[in-house]
């Protein structure tokens, strides 16, 4: 991967990587349910959800989910050292499948383009998903926008 501000551009249609497998764990899942105050059953009854939910599980929050880019995308080390790096947004997020408690998910990671947007700012638009272990479809797919800006553009 390209570690200088100078070399991002010739990431352009390039695939990123694939990061390791984490799992997502029921004292995950309670962190954030505790964190956001998003205490729906589905996701911190485990008794209620083995009775009634479908697949007999609670699930991750959708968003719990979508944070793990974050620590995940860290091990693609795609972001050069001489810059930083700030969310610009996401486009086409899609929740496609749920996470279960105790399932493993992992970040794939394309990049789509690289767009000048002023003399030492950088727009890259990548394709992600975050796939679950065993499963078809994954978690999550969406293009995460990320703006780079060197670090002598001030």
């Amino acid at each position: 991967m390209p570690r200088r501000f100078a070399e991002m551009k010739s990431l352009a249609g390039t695939e990123l990587g694939v990061s390791s497998w984490v799992s997502v764990g029921q004292s995950m899942i309670d962190g954030f349910a505790e964190l956001t105050g998003d205490r729906q059953w589905i996701h911190v009854d485990v008794s209620r959800a083995r009775r009634e939910a479908p697949g007999g599980s609670t699930i991750a929050h959708g968003f719990l989910t979508l944070s793990l880019i974050a620590r995940l995308g860290y091990e693609l080390d795609m972001l050069p050292a001489d810059a930083v790096s700030f969310n610009y947004g996401l486009d086409r997020l899609r929740f496609i499948n749920p996470v279960r408690a105790g399932q493993r998910v992992r970040l794939h990671a394309r990049n789509v383009a690289v767009e000048e947007k002023a003399p030492g700012r950088l727009l890259l638009r990548n394709a992600i998903s975050v796939e679950i272990e065993g499963e078809d479809k994954p978690a999550l797919a969406a293009e995460a926008l990320t703006l780079l800006v060197a670090a002598d553009a001030g």
